[in-house]
C-alpha cells in the first residue's frame, strides 16, 4: 500500500513534460534518433542526457517496486526453475547417450549416402552428356544435309535446314566451340548460295540476250501469219459483197477461230530468275535482287538499241526490231509470273526509253531514205513490232505516230518513182493499137483493168483501141495504190481510205496528167499518136472508177460508199479536161494537115472559062485524109470524140474555103469557078453524109449531121450561084437560107464577083443571055446594098 505514492513523489519529481515525452517514446519503442539527431543540431546534447538520466532512474524505480511486489512468484518460480535444471541435466545425459549411438549408426549410412550421391552425380553427367551428344548429332546431321543440298543445287531446302538450325538448334548447341564454328559457318553458307544463284542469273542474261531475237522473230512471225489470216478473211469478204453485189448467189459465212498458246510457242525459260529471286526472298535481300535484275536489264536495252555503223539499217532493221520485242516479251513474262521482280511502273519506264530512242532512230533513217520500197519494207516490219508488242500490253502509238509523220515523204519517193515509170511507158509507147493474138493476153491487158466495153470474148487477134501505155499505167497505178494501202495499213489511222483517195489523185493529176499534156504539146506528136493519146486518155478516165473501187477494196471499204455521188476520183474531171485538150490538139494538127492540101486551092483558076466536069484536085485529097481519119477514129475514140474530129475537120474545110473567097490573093472569081466549088462541096457533102451514117453517129446525134458543119460555105455558094442574089438583105429569107453568113463577109466576096470572062468582047457575049443579066443586075444591087450597110 506504500509503494504506490512513492511512484507518484518520483513522477511529481520530474523535470516536466519533455521527460513525460521522452519516456512516452521510449515506452512504445519508437526511434530515438531524431530525438538525439535534433538535440545535436539545436547544440543542446546535455540536455537530452540530463533527460535519459531522469527516464532511466523512474525505470529502475519501477524495477524495484515491480520486484517488492512480486518477490515470493519469484522465489517459487526460481524453486521450479531448479527443480527443471535437474530433470535438463538427466535428459541431457540421455541424450548424449542416443547421440553416441545414433552417430554409430549413421556413419554407415553416412558413406552409403555419399556412394550414391556420387552414384546420382554420374548418372547426372551421363544424362547430360548423351543429351549434348544428341543435340550435335542432330546439328551435325542438318549441317550435312544442308551441304548435300547446296552441292546437289537445292539451295531451298539448304536455306530453310539453316534457318531451322538458327532458330530452333543453335541456341541449345551445349559445345561452345561447335557453336561458334556453326555461327560463323552459317552467313558464309548463305554467301555461298546467293553467289551460285546469281551465277546462274548471270548466264541467265547472257542466254536471254541471245535468245531475246529468236523470241521476237517468233512473235513477230505470230503476227505476221495472224494478219495474213485477216488479209485472207478480208479477201474473202470481198469476193462475197461482190459475189452478193452482182447477184450471183448467196454466201455462206464462216468463221474459223485459231487458238495459239503464246506461252507454249514462246519457250522462255525463267527457272533461274524465279529461283534467284527466291533464293533472295528467303535471305531478306530480294529488294537487292530486284535492283540487280532492274540495272543489268537496263544496261542490256542500252546496248540492243544501239545501230550497228558497219551494216546499213534495211539490212540490220529486222535483226534490231526482233531483239527489241523479244527483250520486251520476256521483261513482260518477268513482270506476270516472276512475282514482284518488276513493277509495272518500272516496265513502264523502259518501254519509254526505248520507244523514244526507237522514234528518233527511225525519224532519221527515214529522213535519209531515196527508195520508197525501202521505206514500205521497214514501216511494214516495224507494224508487225507494234501488233506483236501491242498484244503484250504495251502502248506503241507513239512509234505508229513516226510511221503516219513519214507517210508524205514516202508518198513523195512513191510518185517520183511512178512518174519515172509513167515516162518510160510514155516514151516507149508506138501509140499503135495494140493486138492480141491469145486469150491469156486479152485477160491480162484488158480483163484485168475492166477496159472491156463488152462482157462478149472477142475474135482473136484482137485490136484494143488503145496502145500498150494504157495497161502498162494501169498497173503502175495498181502498185501504187497497194504500196500506199500497204504503208497506210496496219498504223496508227483506222480509216485511211481518204488519204489513198487523196494520194492516188495527185498520182493522176500530178504525175500521170502532166505526163500526158507534155506528150500532147511536146511539138513533136503526129496525128495518128494525138489520136491514139486521146483515146488513151478516155480509157484513162473510165479507169479512174476502177482504180478508185481497187483502193475502196484493198482499204476495206464498202463498194456502195464508192459508187456514192461525188465519190469520183477529181482525177476523173482533169482527165476528162486533158482529153478535151488532146482533142483540140488532135483537131490542130488535122487542120494543120488540111491546111497542106487547101493551099492547093491557090492553083484553082477562079476565072475559068467553062465549069469544071470533076472535082479539083485538092479536094481528092482531102477526101481520102477525112475517110482515113474517120476510118481511124471509129477504131480507137468514142463516138463522141469521132463526131468531134468530123465536125472540127468539116468546120474547119468550111472555113478554109470562105478564107480562100476572102484572100488577098484572090482579086477576082466568076461563076464558073462558083459552079466547080459546087461540086467540090457535094462531093464533101456526100462524103459527111456517107460517114454521118456509117460511123453510127446518126444514132447518137439525131438532130443533127456533119453536113451541118459546111453550113456557111454552103449558104455562100447558094447565095453566089443564085439568080436573086439580092435577096439576102431580106431578113426573112436571110434568115431562113443565108443565117450563118455574115454582112462584111459577103461584101468583100461580092466585091470580088464577076460574071464574065475576061477576055476581049467578053461583054458582048453576055448580052445575049437574059439571065446572067438578070443575076448580075441583082448582084449589083445586092454589092451596093452591102456598101450602104457597113
Amino acid at each position: 500500500m506504500q509503494a504506490k505514492p512513492k511512484r507518484r513523489v518520483v513522477a511529481e519529481n520530474g523535470d516536466g513534460p519533455e521527460d513525460l515525452v521522452l519516456a512516452t517514446t521510449i515506452g512504445n519503442g519508437e526511434d530515438l534518433g531524431p530525438a538525439v539527431r535534433h538535440a545535436f543540431e539545436m547544440g543542446k546534447p546535455e540536455a537530452l542526457l540530463q533527460q535519459l538520466r531522469h527516464v532511466v532512474k523512474k525505470k529502475e524505480v519501477e524495477i524495484e517496486e515491480l520486484c517488492k511486489l512480486h518477490y515470493e512468484e519469484f522465489i517459487l518460480a526460481v524453486d521450479e526453475l531448479r527443480g527443471v535444471l535437474v530433470d535438463a541435466e538427466e535428459l541431457k545425459s540421455e541424450l548424449s547417450s542416443d547421440n553416441f549411438r545414433l552417430q554409430e549408426v549413421g556413419s554407415s549410412l553416412l558413406l552409403k549416402l555419399e556412394e550414391l550421391l556420387e552414384s546420382y552425380s554420374v548418372k547426372k553427367n551421363v544424362t547430360e552428356a548423351i543429351q549434348m551428344s544428341k543435340i550435335c548429332m542432330l546439328v551435325m546431321d542438318l549441317c550435312v544435309k544442308s551441304n548435300q543440298d547446296i552441292s546437289e543445287g537445292r539451295f531451298y531446302p539448304a536455306l530453310k535446314t539453316l534457318e531451322l538450325i538458327e532458330k530452333n538448334y543453335l541456341k541449345h548447341i551445349p559445345v561452345k566451340t561447335l557453336k561458334r564454328v556453326i555461327e560463323k559457318r552459317i552467313p558464309t553458307i548463305k554467301a555461298h548460295i546467293e553467289k551460285k544463284v546469281t551465277t546462274e542469273f548471270n548466264d541467265w542474261l547472257v542466254r536471254v540476250r541471245s535468245m531475246a531475237r529468236e523470241i521476237g522473230q517468233t512473235a513477230i512471225g505470230q503476227a505476221a501469219s495472224a494478219r495474213q489470216r485477216d488479209e485472207e478473211l478480208r479477201t474473202r469478204q470481198r469476193e462475197a459483197e461482190e459475189q452478193i453485189r452482182s447477184g450471183l448467189g448467196d454466201c455462206v459465212y464462216s468463221l474459223d477461230v485459231e487458238e495459239i498458246d503464246e506461252d507454249s510457242v514462246l519457250k522462255i525459260d525463267l527457272t533461274p530468275v524465279y529461283r534467284a529471286h527466291h533464293i533472295h526472298t528467303c535471305l531478306g535481300i530480294q529488294q537487292q535482287f530486284r535492283d540487280y535484275y532492274y540495272k543489268n536489264r537496263l544496261l542490256q536495252l542500252s546496248s540492243d538499241l544501239q545501230i550497228s555503223s558497219i551494216q546499213p539499217f534495211l539490212e540490220s532493221h529486222q535483226t534490231f526490231f526482233a531483239q527489241i520485242a523479244g527483250y520486251f516479251i520476256v521483261e513482260d513474262r518477268v513482270l506476270r509470273t516472276a512475282g514482284g521482280v518488276l513493277t509495272t511502273e518500272q516496265v513502264e519506264t523502259i518501254w519509254e526509253t526505248a520507244i523514244g530512242k526507237m522514234t528518233s532512230m527511225l525519224e532519221v533513217q527515214f529522213s535519209r531514205m531515196d527508195t520508197p520500197s525501202h521505206l514500205l519494207l521497214i514501216k511494214d516490219y516495224v507494224t508487225l513490232v507494234g501488233a506483236t508488242l501491242r498484244r503484250y500490253g504495251y502502248q506503241v502509238g507513239t512509234l505508229l505516230e513516226v510511221l503516219d509523220n513519214s507517210r508524205d515523204k514516202y508518198h513523195e519517193l512513191l510518185l517520183e518513182e511512178c512518174r519515172k515509170q509513167i515516162v518510160d511507158v510514155l516514151g516507149n509507147d508506138t501509140y499503135e493499137q495494140m493486138v492480141m493474138k491469145k486469150e491469156y493476153e486479152y485477160n491480162m491487158h484488158v480483163l484485168a483493168f475492166h477496159l472491156q466495153t463488152s462482157d462478149i470474148m472477142p475474135a482473136f487477134p484482137y485490136v484494143a483501141p488503145f496502145s500498150s501505155m494504157v495497161p502498162d499505167t494501169c498497173r503502175i497505178v495498181r502498185s501504187f495504190i497497194e504500196d500506199s494501202v500497204s504503208y497506210l495499213s496496219y498504223g496508227g489511222r483506222m480509216n485511211f481510205y481518204d488519204v489513198v483517195k487523196k494520194y492516188l489523185d495527185k498520182l493522176l493529176i500530178d504525175v500521170l496528167n502532166e505526163a500526158l499534156l507534155k506528150a500532147i504539146y511536146s511539138g513533136t506528136t503526129g496525128v495518128s499518136q494525138a489520136m491514139q493519146i486521146a483515146a488513151n486518155i478516155s480509157v484513162l478516165e473510165r479507169a479512174c472508177d476502177l482504180f478508185l473501187l481497187q483502193a475502196a477494196q484493198h482499204c476495206g471499204v464498202p463498194i456502195r460508199i464508192v459508187e456514192r455521188p461525188n465519190a469520183s476520183l477529181t482525177a476523173k474531171v482533169v482527165l476528162k479536161t486533158s482529153r478535151d485538150a488532146a482533142y483540140l490538139a488532135l483537131l490542130n494538127l488535122v487542120n494543120s494537115k488540111l491546111d497542106e492540101f487547101m493551099t492547093l486551092t491557090d492553083s484553082i483558076n477562079w476565072i475559068i472559062d467553062e465549069v469544071p466536069q470533076n472535082a479539083n484536085d485538092y479536094l481528092n485529097e482531102v477526101v481520102i485524109y477525112l475517110d482515113t481519119l474517120m476510118s481511124t477514129a471509129q477504131q480507137i475514140l468514142p463516138i463522141d470524140a469521132l463526131y468531134k474530129v468530123g465536125i472540127g475537120a468539116l468546120e474547119h474545110i468550111s472555113n478554109s474555103i470562105v478564107n480562100a473567097f476572102l484572100s488577098e490573093n484572090l482579086k477576082r472569081f466568076n461563076i464558073n469557078a462558083i459552079m466547080g466549088l459546087d461540086n467540090d462541096l457535094k462531093m464533101l457533102e456526100s462524103f459527111a453524109d456517107e460517114k454521118f451514117q456509117s460511123t453510127g453517129l446518126s444514132e447518137l446525134h439525131k438532130e443533127g449531121s456533119l453536113r451541118d458543119c459546111l453550113i456557111e460555105v454552103r449558104q455562100l455558094i447558094n447565095l453566089l450561084l443564085s439568080s436573086q442574089p439580092e435577096n439576102f438583105m431580106n431578113p426573112v429569107i436571110r434568115e431562113r437560107h443565108y443565117n450563118c453568113l455574115d454582112y462584111k463577109k459577103v461584101a468583100t466576096i461580092c466585091e470580088k464577083y464577076k460574071d464574065s470572062p475576061d477576055r476581049l468582047f467578053g461583054s458582048l457575049s453576055n448580052r445575049n443571055n437574059p439571065k446572067q443579066n438578070a443575076r448580075k443586075k441583082s448582084m449589083d444591087v445586092l454589092k451596093r446594098r452591102l456598101r450602104d450597110f457597113n
